[in-house]
Parts: C-alpha cells; sequence; structure tokens
C-alpha cells in the first residue's frame, strides 16, 4: 500500500489525474508565462512536463523538495505541455521533462531528462549563484 502523501502536498486542480503538488509550486500555462516567470523577481526552475510521462512523475517529488528547500531563493515553476503548446515551442523543447533556469527573463542553464536529487539539486546550486 502506497505512504500518503504530507499534509503540504494537496491536489492541484490544474492537472489531470491525481498526481500531488507542493503548495510551494506555481503552475503556469502559455498566458501567465510572461507574469509567473520572465517577470519573476527570483530566479525560477521551470518544469515542461506532461501527465502521461514517467520520467515526469519521477522527478515531481524532488521538485517538491526542491521548491522547499530553496524556498525565497528559487521559484519552482511547472508547465504542462499538452496543455500549453507555444511556450514550449518558443524555446525549443524536444523532450520532457526538460528543466530551465530564468534569470532575470533569460535562460541560463537547461537539463533535459530525470535527475536525482543532488544532482538537481547542484544543477540549481551552480545555476543561481
Amino acid at each position: 500500500m502506497p505512504k500518503p502523501y504530507p499534509a503540504r502536498y494537496r491536489a492541484n486542480p490544474n492537472r489531470k489525474g491525481k498526481i500531488m503538488s507542493s503548495e510551494l509550486i506555481v503552475h503556469t500555462g502559455d498566458a501567465a508565462f510572461e507574469q509567473d516567470v520572465l517577470k519573476s523577481d527570483l530566479p525560477v526552475l521551470l518544469d515542461f512536463w506532461a501527465p502521461w510521462c514517467g520520467p515526469c512523475k519521477m522527478i515531481a517529488p524532488i521538485l517538491d523538495d526542491i521548491a522547499a528547500e530553496f524556498e525565497g531563493r528559487l521559484k519552482v515553476v511547472k508547465i504542462n505541455i499538452d496543455d500549453n503548446e507555444a511556450t514550449p515551442s518558443r524555446f525549443g523543447v524536444r523532450g520532457i521533462p526538460t528543466l530551465m533556469v530564468f534569470k532575470n527573463g533569460e535562460v541560463v542553464a537547461t537539463k533535459v531528462g530525470a535527475l536525482a536529487k543532488g544532482q538537481l539539486t547542484a544543477f540549481v546550486e551552480a545555476s543561481i549563484a
């Protein structure tokens, strides 16, 4: 039997299915992308994902942990590529998960594929330094 999710996790009505998400993660779309990512006062870790993507599901809890560990220093944002086609196309996303770090509205680092927590933490730390 699977373990229950901690209280800080909740079902997100913007997602299809029963994937859980931290309250610290922002779910954006094409319409809100500029405000949520490009105009953010904090650096942004953006996750391009889809509900059918196995590796995306694998890194979801890691992103929740990253959002908590870097709270106040980094904003974690997710965008569903199935529901929002313009933004992935704009940034040349060819595979998912694709993780991009934005600073001052510009992409400063990109990783494609699932990463272990240590790898993702190192990627974020190097990108926002």
